[in-house]
């Protein structure tokens, strides 16, 4: 498929959000060498899930299209599907010298900018490539105002509109002594 043709497929799913009343305007494909993986649409006001968005849903339906044991994947299932470790890419700054593959190799097609939320979600897939129909001033103009929290995740923590504070850090270092230790830890 081309461009245009998964980014009408993405705006197509996002129209039918709209008419169902599943929630916003928002639709997306995950492509992988021009196929299509997974569909997502937006579905917050159907399942009353905030989470529930169009790139989120998606993810979570590649998730269960790639690894046939999802949604429970046993540690000896790991090295299959898009939890098989590769190495850290060269220059790249991570810390761990190879993580969970997740969704390398694939694109993302959605009718509007990512949210903070979907936009982090899509990192952490690791995806090479994110196309988007509306962008930030146009999706604030039906109603979805995410430059705000751009915005506010660049104010240092006692800025933000939202409380933010560190409470029990021994409590915290002592869960992530207990991890690091743990021969069940894998890089995801």
């Amino acid at each position: 498929m081309t461009h245009d043709e998964l980014m009408a497929e993405a705006c197509r799913l996002a129209s039918e959000t709209v008419r169902k009343g599943w929630g916003g305007p928002f639709g997306a494909v995950l492509v992988r060498d021009g196929e299509i993986i997974a569909r997502g649409q937006n579905r917050v006001l159907l399942t009353g899930d905030v989470t529930a968005h169009a790139e989120v849903e998606m993810l979570r339906k590649a998730s269960t299209v790639l690894n046939p044991n999802a949604p429970t994947i046993a540690p000896e299932q790991r090295p299959d599907g898009h939890l098989a470790l590769v190495p850290r890419p060269e220059g790249s700054p991570d810390v761990v010298e190879a993580r969970a593959r997740m969704f390398m190799g694939t694109e993302v097609y959605t009718s509007g900018i990512p949210c903070p939320m979907c936009m982090g979600a899509l990192y952490w897939a690791r995806v090479d490539a994110i196309y988007f129909a509306n962008d930030l001033d146009a999706t604030r103009g039906v109603g979805f105002d995410d430059q705000f929290q751009y915005e506010d995740f660049a104010r240092p923590l006692p800025e933000r509109r939202v409380k933010i504070e560190q409470l029990r850090p021994d409590l915290g270092a002592a869960l992530y002594e207990e991890y690091v230790a743990s021969p069940e830890r894998y890089a995801y």
